[in-house]
């Protein structure tokens, strides 16, 4: 089954999309790029053209889902005000379009990318490099857009991997209520 997963960057300034294909088991990039808001003085209209623009990229690419970053938590709030209002419309375009969507913490996306939480965008967007075998010249010089292919692919890990209420403290945890799914090896020890 194909699917396609749109990924956007929330930004203020820069907001970042990417498009991955699914086919077959594997993720091949469609495209990525930037919507570029610095033109615009005004945050409401800013917000109106963040519409119009992820509409027509939905509209375009008729992406089966988003997956968008979350906001993170900073000291300044009237920068995670105006973050949060254009992320909330990049939702709207995507609800608007029956688009469901899936959000994932920073934290998350460069973990399932790097299998480092603290990674940084250069090493996110090698990652995407080599997974997706993107040539140099198609990089771009915004990482905002290899955010936003970074939160798709995140998403397509996050694809068909069973999930369970029940939480584990670790190993020792997940054994102990497991008994039936363990092992039975016997050591070198018992085996003298």
């Amino acid at each position: 089954m194909e699917k396609i997963i749109l990924g956007i960057d929330p930004g203020t300034n820069i907001m970042g999309y990417g498009l991955l294909k699914v086919a077959e088991g594997k993720a091949h990039m469609i495209t990525m790029g930037v919507i570029d808001l610095r033109k615009f003085s005004d945050a409401y209209l800013k917000l109106g053209h963040i519409f119009e623009r992820v509409t027509g990229i939905i509209d375009g690419y008729l992406p089966d889902e988003m997956a968008i970053e979350a906001p993170f938590f900073g000291k300044n709030v009237q920068s995670m005000l105006k973050l949060g209002r254009a992320q909330g419309t990049a939702i709207a375009a995507a609800i608007h379009h029956g688009v469901p969507i899936h959000e994932y913490a920073p934290m998350k996306i460069k973990m399932a990318l790097t299998g480092n939480g603290g990674a940084s965008k250069e090493q996110v967007a090698g990652m995407l490099q080599r997974l997706l075998k993107i040539p140099n010249d198609e990089m771009g010089k915004f990482m905002d857009a290899t955010d936003a292919l970074a939160a798709a692919y995140c998403h397509y890990l996050q694809m068909g991997r069973p999930t369970s209420d029940v939480k584990y403290r670790g190993w020792k945890d997940f054994v102990n209520k497991n008994q039936d799914k363990v092992s039975k090896r016997k050591t070198k020890d018992e085996d003298d």
